[in-house]
């Protein structure tokens, strides 16, 4: 057992397991490199490449957790959707109209991006820590579809959509949440050792309408993903009007964007690892701060299970540095000791030096 599993298990850990959303991304010089010679979605689609890069910032940092390079975006070529990146998700051809949405196949789970399970295993064979898959939430991946992957106005195009379309948008909600339990399904059957589903556009709603358009599809993923050696996290972006829902869900963790204290979220749902929630900003700048603003995010998690992250994914232009001290800060952080009012282990009671 890992202290990532034991943690995401409900185990209130001594110290904070850590990894980093997007930790295999454009701010490692490694992963720059590969991008001269590969596309992004080359990359992805590539199962030797994309272990590859999956293992970079393993081989840099001592990290509790890996998780799978690839992209929310994956299964939904093999509906019929036509992707570029460009750097983000474009759709080329939007879906809008009942027909539009008929049109999109359920390609069954032996259909369903087959290089990503091919990938999970290649990783498997020589990754020391437990391996993360993902996917993105039924909400997250329409909204991208009818909005053509633009964010404009906070996808208010699509929350148009979703009253004036009620009908195409449930038929498109369930082929996706269908899609998207096959997806992880087989992420699962190929090795991975937890799962995390990104409901990145749930903020953006207010709770009525994701209590209609968000929360069961999201509900029906997560429940249909029942192995107790899998923990399951759902993250939410911008939602700390959404917890009270998010209760409701069958997640194991629940990730913590940068905006909501973990002491607010510990609160509205109790019983559950937390997961966050440095700002990713933070580490940007002013390396003399990192380590008592890492101390800070610790301390907001002591009460119960806590795994270490940032608030959403590392922006590129992060310094390598700042990542390697954000990560000796949370290992030198005895919760234990703090919870007890003593301090971390061998300090004077402020946490590990700067």
């Amino acid at each position: 057992m890992s202290i990532f599993l034991d943690a995401a298990a409900g185990k209130d850990t001594r110290r904070a397991p850590i990894w980093i959303m997007r930790q295999a991304g454009r701010y490692l010089p490694e992963y720059n490199a590969l991008k001269e010679r590969y596309g992004f979605w080359e990359m992805c689609r590539d199962p030797e490449v994309a272990a590859e890069i999956t293992m970079l910032p393993l081989r840099r940092f001592s990290l509790d957790a890996a998780i799978l390079f690839s992209d929310i975006m994956t299964p939904l070529a093999d509906m019929g959707v036509e992707i570029e990146f460009a750097p983000g998700p474009v759709v080329t051809r939007p879906v809008r109209t009942l027909a539009d949405v008929r049109r999109l196949r359920v390609p069954g789970p032996e259909g369903t991006a087959p290089f990503v399970a091919d990938a999970v295993r290649a990783v498997r064979e020589r990754c020391h820590v437990p391996l993360i898959g993902f996917a993105g939430a039924p909400l997250t991946l329409a909204t991208y579809l009818v909005d053509a992957g633009g964010a404009a106005d906070g996808h208010a195009g699509f929350r148009v959509w979703l009253h004036a379309q009620p009908e195409a948008a449930r038929l498109l909600l369930d082929r996706l949440t269908d899609v998207t339990i096959d997806y992880l399904r087989t992420q699962i059957a190929a090795g991975v050792q937890a799962v995390q589903l990104f409901d990145s556009w749930a903020g953006s709603h207010e709770p009525a309408v994701y209590a209609e358009f968000g929360l069961p599809y999201t509900r029906r993923v997560l429940a249909a993903l029942d192995d107790p050696a899998v923990p399951r996290v759902h993250f939410a972006v911008g939602a700390h009007h959404l917890l009270g829902l998010f209760a409701d869900l069958p997640a194991e963790v629940v990730g913590v964007d940068w905006r909501t204290p973990l002491s607010a979220a510990r609160r509205a749902l109790p019983g559950r690892t937390l997961q966050g929630n440095l700002d990713p900003a933070v580490l940007v700048h002013r390396p003399e701060a990192l380590a008592e603003r890492a101390r800070a995010v610790l301390r907001e998690g002591l009460g119960g299970p806590h795994i270490f992250n940032l608030g959403h994914g590392i922006r590129p232009d992060t310094p390598v540095g700042h990542v390697q001290r954000v990560i000796e800060t949370v290992h030198g952080f005895d919760r234990h000791a703090e919870a007890d009012g003593a301090g971390p282990a061998g300090d004077d009671g402020k946490g590990v030096p700067a």
